[in-house]
């Protein structure tokens, strides 16, 4: 397994910050100029789209981002699982693929929601 870079501890940061006009900082050492990222609901290239993207995210709901298992990875591609919790709401879970570039900044967010589904027996 690879270690982890420090860019995965601003992203998430950014998530979390309850100051918007922070969110941007933590985006300028996390991820690359022309950044990617895609999940069922969005589909954005580059860090201002994704500080929009994470400044509607707090304005419709009080929430906080977690990391639910360890960060596995290798050949700068790296997996977790997570949960968005709201007061009061089950969470609601998730997982990433994401690659970083040679300087260890995210490149690439793939996003699914939910649990896996079932295997067919």
């Amino acid at each position: 397994m690879a270690a982890v870079p420090e860019s995965f501890a601003h992203y998430l940061a950014a998530w979390n910050e309850r100051d918007v006009e922070k969110i941007l900082g933590h985006l300028e050492v996390s991820l690359s100029d022309d950044v990617t990222f895609i999940d069922p609901a969005h589909q954005v290239s580059g860090i201002a789209a994704i500080e929009a993207m994470i400044r509607e995210a707090r304005g419709a709901m009080d929430a906080d981002y977690a990391v639910t298992t360890a960060i596995d990875g290798h050949n700068r591609r790296y997996r977790y699982r997570w949960e968005v919790r709201r007061a009061g709401q089950p969470p609601i879970p998730g997982m990433d693929v994401t690659t970083v570039n040679a300087a260890g900044l995210i490149e690439r967010i793939d996003g699914f929601f939910g649990d896996f589904p079932p295997a067919n027996s």
